[in-house]
């Protein structure tokens, strides 16, 4: 019984380090760098040099910082909401037991984080000359078939046309990653950044309806119009943008995390005055657009 003692002992600390040395694995710090493709709330999909699709959770002490300066040392602490898709960030934390990286910080630069806005909005507005496209071409197809019904070979072009408008929809209904559920614009009064309250109620009911949407974030974007100074109007759209934020989040109890960064988008992207309808055309583009928005992923688009 003596003689056996030492083997077991010896056992018995191989499982000890066996066990300290897996949960330092586990547990050490890990860099990355990638750029962000999709936002879950909490959940960042990030693809990197070797991963198309790491999972980055962001917890409520990850550090989310834009560094400023020529050598980059000096850093400005951001929202979560500035994580938006497209944004090229650098990643510390370490891994879960799902091979998921739970971050610690999260840096990015703020022109990167300019040009990652610029790009949501460019996209938003390909989607509406797509729109525009679409119906023009279902226009068409309505004329082609009201002169051409009894003839099979230009039925069989209509009923192509319908599924290339069909395709064109799916494409082109989505930002970026993203199908678009629903939409809300805010206008304001020239100068005023104050939402008016006649549309807190529209507010609260898209907040609403973004919960029951599988996986939802919700984009905010302001505008103001041409008159005034380049940089008035740039803070004007900043403030109309933040205290349309401020109502989704008291009123409509929306987390922060399910919020991408309010777009302060100045006076680009001014609306033609044929299409603001019967709304002056300054009035009109002294407006907050937000809309709910879910990952095509998530919705099995893609």
């Amino acid at each position: 019984m003596t003689r056996t003692e030492p083997r077991s002992v010896f056992t018995l600390f191989v499982l000890v380090m066996s066990v300290a040395l897996s949960t330092t694995m586990v547990s050490a710090q890990t860099k990355v760098e990638g750029v962000i493709k999709g936002r879950d709330g909490s959940k960042i999909i990030l693809q990197t040099a070797d991963l198309p699709k790491l999972i980055v959770l962001l917890t409520d002490s990850t550090d989310v910082a834009q560094v400023q300066g020529a050598l980059k040392v000096r850093k400005k602490q951001m929202s979560m909401a500035a994580l938006v898709p497209g944004l090229p960030i650098k990643v510390e934390g370490t891994y879960d037991a799902q091979n998921q990286l739970v971050a610690e910080t999260v840096r990015f630069k703020g022109n990167d984080l300019e040009q990652a806005q610029a790009i949501q909005a460019g996209l938003h507005e390909t989607k509406v000359q797509a729109q525009q496209n679409t119906e023009e071409l279902e226009r068409q197809n309505a004329e082609l078939k009201a002169h051409n019904e009894a003839l099979t070979e230009q039925q069989k072009q209509i009923d192509a046309n319908k599924a290339a408008i069909a395709a064109n929809t799916a494409r082109f209904g989505q930002l970026d990653d993203y199908y678009i559920w629903d939409e809300v614009t805010v206008l304001f009064g020239n100068g005023k950044v104050k939402v008016d309250p006649q549309y807190v109620p529209q507010l609260t009911a898209l907040a609403e309806k973004a919960k029951t949407v599988d996986g939802y974030v919700i984009q905010v974007k302001g505008y103001a119009s041409s008159s005034g100074s380049t940089e008035l109007n740039q803070k004007l759209s900043e403030d109309r943008a933040g205290n349309v934020t401020n109502i989704l989040l008291q009123q409509g109890h929306i987390p922060l995390t399910r919020m991408l960064a309010p777009g302060a988008m100045g006076e680009s992207h001014q609306l033609e005055k044929e299409k603001t309808a019967n709304v002056d055309s300054e009035a009109a583009n002294r407006r907050v657009v937000v809309r709910v928005l879910q990952n095509k992923g998530i919705a099995g688009i893609m």
